[in-house]
């Protein structure tokens, strides 16, 4: 696909989708408008499950332990110190993604804006030479029937030489 087509998109303009004319009513449906941007996306609406981690079961009571299970939680404990680290990593760098996104999704929203507001303006110009045009239609109509007077007259004039040298018969 080329680039062009990536960015603007190919196929049917959606001109001929949009109503010839506007009585000011809107298509803005604000459900669409407040949906959240993607499945599991935080909002008030959906505060999340509120889940955590346990990698080991929560010691209740006190009690003793030998040797291999103390020297197992250990190591267990050592690979979860690393495992959090990287964890840590991950959650950063998704981060990072969340606010670069989120960069590129106002931009975008300002860009639309920007669409619409000069598209306002386009179709405002549009109207306004439609008014125009309308308001040379007399102007257009007196053009036209003066030619079509002109025309009844030589054709009149026409017949009246064609009698004479015809001598009537036309």
């Amino acid at each position: 696909m080329s680039l062009q087509l990536r960015l603007f998109g190919g196929g049917q303009s959606d001109a001929g989708k949009l109503s010839a004319s506007n009585d000011g009513g809107h298509a803005i449906d604000k459900s669409k408008v407040l949906t959240a941007t993607g499945p599991g996306v935080i909002t008030p609406t959906n505060p999340g499950n509120f889940g955590s981690i346990r990698s080991v079961p929560v010691i209740t009571e006190p009690r003793y332990a030998d040797k291999e299970e103390a020297k197992a939680m250990k190591n267990l404990a050592t690979e979860k110190e690393k495992g959090a680290k990287y964890s840590k990593q991950l959650y950063e760098a998704a981060g990072q993604i969340e606010v670069a996104d989120a960069k590129v999704h106002k931009s975008h929203r300002k860009y639309e804006g920007a669409v619409a507001t000069n598209e306002l303006k386009k179709v405002r110009a549009n109207a306004g030479l439609a008014k125009h045009l309308h308001g040379l239609r007399p102007g257009y109509a007196r053009l036209g029937l003066g030619i079509d007077k002109a025309d009844s007259d030589a054709r009149t004039r026409i017949d009246a030489i064609k009698a004479k040298l015809t001598g009537g018969n036309g």
